[in-house]
């Protein structure tokens, strides 16, 4: 599972994720994503609270970073998941 909760202005928003960015957990992430940056704002995911992300999940967090989306606050375990994927 994996709850959504969006932060801050239209042009600036920040989501925090809480739970795991897995299954189709991933397609609902992506779909978040793409209406935030589909706006113009300035995106922020904010990992604090992620547990595990299976493979499509951490293919889509890598994806974002060249979308310019920022990820702050990723465990030492998901940052080394997304060293080791390339998009």
């Amino acid at each position: 599972m994996l709850k959504i909760s969006d932060f801050g202005t239209d042009l600036d928003v920040t989501l925090r994720l809480d739970g795991q960015v897995a299954g189709r957990w991933v397609q609902v992430l992506r779909s978040s994503c793409d209406l935030a940056l589909g706006r113009g704002a300035r995106l922020t995911l904010d990992l604090s609270h992620v547990s595990f992300a299976d493979d499509e999940g951490i293919v889509l967090l890598t994806s974002l970073i060249d979308r310019q989306v920022r990820l702050v606050n990723a465990s030492p375990f998901m940052a080394e998941q997304m060293k080791r994927v390339t998009p």
